[in-house]
């Protein structure tokens, strides 16, 4: 029985060894008739047709080109692309801004970018997303005389990811960012946005929507 047994472990490990050799004898023949192909394309000065096959190859095997779906290396998962980012915001001075659209599909695709996923427009992945609510909110305290404000402009974001154009994963997020000012004078500015309260909102709301899609 013991016997039986190591003549079948060498006969398995014969034909392991011979397919083997059989398809790098294979690959060998391709390659060479592949090879040979193009120098009779070539020769025969059908320029256009070499370039074809070559930009083909390239495409299909290359992975400077993994952005493609029709590359071997292609990867639907890592791929994304932000299709659309409508502001929704109905009250205030930021109310219909393409600028404010604009602004946060950046700061996305930037967020996209730094969680190692690609940006391409064949993308299989689309996300758009919808600024649903956008205002600053002013909460006051007055010592004497000086007075001391905080502005919090707060923003909610809307999320949503389709694949192959079906609906996926939607999210709403919200955040907030303050600046504390103070004066000896009691001025109402009136609900003005402060760039740099308005910049980092925006960026921690589309960093943490980012996130929660993407988990």
């Amino acid at each position: 029985m013991k016997a039986k047994l190591l003549h079948l472990k060498q006969n398995l490990g014969d034909y392991l060894f011979r397919g083997f050799l059989t398809l790098v004898g294979i690959w060998i023949s391709v390659a060479l008739l592949f090879q040979l192909t193009m120098v009779g394309i070539h020769f025969s000065g059908n320029t256009q047709l070499e370039t074809d096959i070559a930009n083909w190859f390239s495409w299909k095997f290359d992975g400077t080109f993994k952005n493609s779906p029709e590359n071997i290396w292609y990867n639907a998962e890592e791929h994304v692309w932000v299709e659309s980012v409508e502001n929704k915001v109905k009250v205030g001075k930021l109310a219909g801004n393409r600028n404010l659209a604009f602004g946060v599909k950046n700061v996305l695709e930037e967020a996209l970018q730094e969680k190692g996923l690609d940006l391409a427009p064949s993308a299989t992945q689309k996300l758009k997303v919808e600024i649903i609510y956008l205002d600053v909110l002013t909460t006051k305290s007055n010592i004497s005389v000086f007075h001391k404000g905080e502005e919090e402009v707060v923003i909610r974001l809307r999320g949503t990811i389709y694949k192959d154009g079906k609906k996926d994963k939607e999210v709403i997020v919200e955040e907030s960012s303050a600046e504390i000012s103070m004066s000896t004078l009691i001025v109402d500015e009136g609900g003005k946005f402060n760039q740099t309260s308005l910049s980092n909102a925006l960026k921690k709301g589309s960093i943490k929507l980012i996130t929660k899609l993407f988990e």
